[in-house]
């Protein structure tokens, strides 16, 4: 017998028994000096939208350690469904910064999105030169997040 869900369902599920995956394990979360996840922004509308958005208060869910906040209830619950595909890389931290050996904060605007996966930077004039060489860069990143995650 197959028991087929549909993702609203799972959604609603996992907000109704406050179920998610775990975050990466040993994963830092920037909360970029609020106590939200990346600053209170939702990582949905980078996707959706195509811009940072402010997440509203009611519509949090945690996730790795933080409240994350969303624009809308849909968003939580597309979030809440694959945490893994909307959070940031490096926990939101900037990925130019990742890549140099530090977890910097970051310019929520300054953003790109690259083979479905969300990088944030410190600055625009920072993002304009991870965008010089992303593949450089995430290389490197990918390198140094696994000890940096842990400091």
């Amino acid at each position: 017998m197959t028991l087929a869900v549909s993702r609203a369902t799972l959604a609603a599920l996992v907000i109704a028994f406050g179920l998610s995956a775990p975050a990466t394990a040993a994963q830092a979360i920037n909360t970029n000096g609020s106590n939200f996840a990346i600053g209170g922004y939702d990582p949905v509308a980078y996707f959706t939208d195509g811009k940072a958005i402010r997440g509203a208060k009611a519509y949090t869910h945690e996730w790795g350690g933080k409240p994350w906040r969303f624009r809308s209830e849909e968003n939580r619950d597309t979030f809440a469904a694959a945490p893994d595909k909307y959070a940031p890389a490096y926990g939101g931290y900037c990925a130019y910064g990742v890549a140099e050996g530090y977890k910097v904060r970051i310019d929520p605007r300054a953003f790109t999105i690259v083979d479905g996966r969300l990088y944030l930077n410190y600055s625009k004039g920072i993002k304009k030169r991870f965008d010089s060489d992303r593949p450089g860069y995430i290389a490197k990143a990918d390198a140094n997040w696994p000890a940096l995650s842990r400091q």
